[in-house]
């Protein structure tokens, strides 16, 4: 493949994960340090729990367009989350952790989302707590399941339950979530992100692959004047 056929396939956060977890394969791509240890993923590791993950979405119903709000602090299940959406064809929308639920209502209406991928416990409880004004969350997954035993599961799951069965389900989902990717362009929507709201309601950004993708070269390029081979590592605390 040409250089210049390899740079159009490499058009979506997706396919820049995939290539990542061929070329840097053994890498560490996520560090997250939790009891005081570090706890370490490789860009081939992370691609799995990805593909789990967006294979889960699939036999929980996520369709093509559907937004959905991921709501905590900054962990590496979260951002695999975003790049799982997006594998699938839908559109992330993060939301502040410590917004109030009445913030969080808004943006979650507003934007419509289908799906609440919560961090923990409170957050979870801020989203039930505002679904009476909100009318389009249909299930509640969530990372950190303590505290979660005696809630009510039948709309909502352990993140890592979702990502089981998407595993358990990989023949049935693969050839559906390659045709999903590939369907992603430079203009396909990447993230909605939302205003701080401090001059009047937050307003909703829609930022396209270009957007991020072209953003994210140039910061590396100017700022840390790295080369193109440079594999990154993102570090979560």
């Amino acid at each position: 493949m040409t250089t210049t056929a390899t740079q159009a396939a490499l058009q979506s956060v997706p396919a820049l994960l995939a290539r990542n977890a061929v070329q840097f394969a053994n890498s560490t791509a996520y560090r997250e340090k939790e009891f005081g240890i570090w706890q370490a993923w490789t860009w081939k590791e992370t691609a799995a729990e990805i593909d789990a993950m967006a294979m889960g979405f699939l036999a929980l119903g996520m369709n093509r367009g559907d937004y959905v709000a991921i709501i905590g602090r900054n962990r590496p299940a979260l951002y695999w989350a975003m790049v799982a959406a997006q594998s699938v064809g839908a559109i992330p929308v993060a939301l502040y952790q410590d917004a109030v639920a009445e913030e969080m209502a808004y943006v979650l209406e507003h934007c419509g989302a289908r799906f609440a991928i919560c961090g923990d416990q409170e957050q979870v409880d801020k989203v039930i707590e505002v679904q009476e004004n909100v009318s389009g969350i249909e299930q509640i997954l969530y990372l950190d399941k303590r505290g979660m035993r005696k809630y009510d599961h039948a709309r909502m799951n352990w993140l890592e339950d979702v990502q089981s069965e998407g595993r358990a389900g990989h023949s049935r989902f693969e050839s559906e979530l390659a045709a999903r990717r590939a369907e992603l362009t430079y203009d396909s929507t990447c993230v909605m992100l939302y205003t701080s709201g401090t001059t009047g309601k937050p307003k909703g950004v829609v930022l396209s692959n270009r957007n991020i993708i072209e953003t994210a070269k140039a910061r590396v390029r100017t700022i840390l004047g790295l080369n193109e081979k440079f594999s990154p590592i993102r570090r979560c605390s």
